[in-house]
C-alpha cells in the first residue's frame, strides 16, 4: 500500500504544524545554544520537534524506519536495502532560528528507492506550508488552512530571479552568480529556498558547498512534482541513502529545464 496519499499528506503537514509550535514556544522565549561534533548549532527546540515528529511518524507507519538530524545514523549496511524510509530534519536553518531571523523550516520526506516522492515544507514563524506528493500534486498551504496548486515558473521570461543561502555566500557563488550575467538575487536561510522555486517565485538556486540529505529531500520532492529539477553537477537528480556519507554534492534546483544551469556549477 503506498503511503503518497492525501490522508499522509494531511496527517504530515498536522504533525509539522505541532512541531512548529513547540519550536516557536522556544523562539518566542530564552534558550541556550550548544555545538555539535560538527560544530552546527543544536538548541532544545530541535529535541523538542525531533521528538514529536519521530513518535508521530512511528504511529502514522510504525514499520517504515526513519532518519532525522538529530537521531543516530545506522550504517549504511544496515539501511542500504531498506525499500521506503523517513528523511527528516526536525528544524531546518538553526542558524538562522538563533539569530531570530525567522527563516527556518520543518522537513520531512518520504524516500522511495533512493527518490524523494512526498514532502513537506513548513515555515513555523509565517505559517507557510509546502506539500507534494507524486500523482497527487504540489500545493502552498496558508496558516489559515487556505490551499492552492503551485507550479514553477517555465518558461522563465526576463531577469532570472535567483535565490540564495544566507549563511553560506562565498567567493565561488559569486563567481556563479557573475557567470550567469543580469540576475535578482534574494538571500534566504533554509529549505524555504526550493518553496520560492516550486510556487514560480524564484527561478535558480544554486548550492556550492555542504547540505546534508535531510536539507533537501522534502524540498525536491516538492519541487519535482511542482514540475523542476533538483540535479547535480552531472546534470542528474539527487538519489538519497545510497552512500555511507548523508553530505549531498554541489547542486543546482531550477524551473524551466530548457535552460542549462547545472552547467554553471
Amino acid at each position: 500500500m503506498t503511503l503518497r496519499t492525501r490522508p499522509m499528506l494531511d496527517s504530515l503537514v498536522n504533525l509539522a504544524h505541532a512541531a512548529g509550535r513547540a519550536i516557536l514556544e522556544v523562539y518566542n522565549g530564552e534558550f541556550d545554544v550548544t555545538l555539535k561534533g560538527d560544530a552546527s548549532p543544536l538548541t532544545v527546540a530541535d529535541l523538542r520537534s525531533h521528538h514529536i515528529i519521530a513518535a508521530g511518524l512511528a504511529e502514522l507507519s510504525p514499520d517504515i524506519p526513519v532518519i532525522s538530524e538529530e537521531a543516530d545514523i545506522p550504517p549504511l549496511s544496515l539501511r542500504v536495502d531498506w525499500p521506503c524510509l523517513w528523511l527528516v530534519d526536525p528544524l531546518d536553518g538553526t542558524k538562522e532560528f538563533v539569530n531570530r531571523n525567522g527563516e527556518f523550516t520543518i522537513n520531512i520526506a518520504l524516500i522511495e528507492a533512493g527518490v524523494p516522492t512526498l514532502g513537506v515544507l513548513h515555515v513555523p514563524l509565517s505559517g507557510v506550508t509546502y506539500l507534494a506528493a507524486t500523482q497527487i500534486g504540489a500545493f502552498r498551504r496558508e496558516r489559515n488552512g487556505q490551499e492552492m496548486p503551485i507550479r514553477v515558473r517555465s518558461p522563465m521570461e526576463g531577469t532570472p530571479r535567483v535565490v540564495g543561502s544566507r549563511s553560506h555566500r562565498d567567493d565561488r557563488l559569486e563567481k556563479l552568480l557573475e557567470a550567469m550575467g543580469p540576475h535578482e538575487f534574494r538571500p534566504l536561510g533554509s529549505a524555504g529556498k526550493f518553496g520560492l522555486i516550486a510556487e514560480g517565485a524564484a527561478d535558480f538556486y544554486p548550492r556550492i558547498g555542504p547540505t546534508s540529505e535531510w536539507d533537501t529531500a522534502a524540498g525536491q520532492a516538492i519541487v519535482e512534482v511542482a514540475g523542476g529539477q533538483v540535479v547535480g553537477r552531472d546534470g542528474l537528480p539527487l538519489r538519497y541513502n545510497r552512500r555511507e556519507t548523508l553530505l549531498n554534492d554541489d547542486f543546482v534546483v531550477f524551473g524551466d529545464a530548457s535552460r542549462p544551469w547545472h552547467r554553471l556549477l
